[in-house]
């Protein structure tokens, strides 16, 4: 399994904010597909997005860089 959900996202995160934060994380390259939906009425995230990677001992790496992630880009009240 190569795909990981990541949940408890703020909902002012956006997709290219995601993807800066992945690569500084030291992923670039090592996912194919992010899917950050977005709530079209606000604009704003609905608070979860996919990462898939590229091989499936990057899945590991992913869980341990984003679970209970609180230091955040943008603001929010989610822990």
């Amino acid at each position: 399994r190569t795909t990981v959900m990541l949940r408890n996202l703020p909902n002012a995160l956006t997709r290219d904010v995601l993807l800066h934060m992945l690569d500084e994380k030291g992923f670039l390259g090592l996912y194919d597909l992010v899917y950050l939906p977005v709530d079209f009425s606000t604009g704003t995230s609905l608070g979860y997005a996919f990462v898939n990677g590229s091989a499936p001992g990057c899945v590991q790496q992913l869980w341990e860089a984003f679970d209970g992630k609180a230091d955040w880009p943008v603001e929010s009240d989610k822990v």
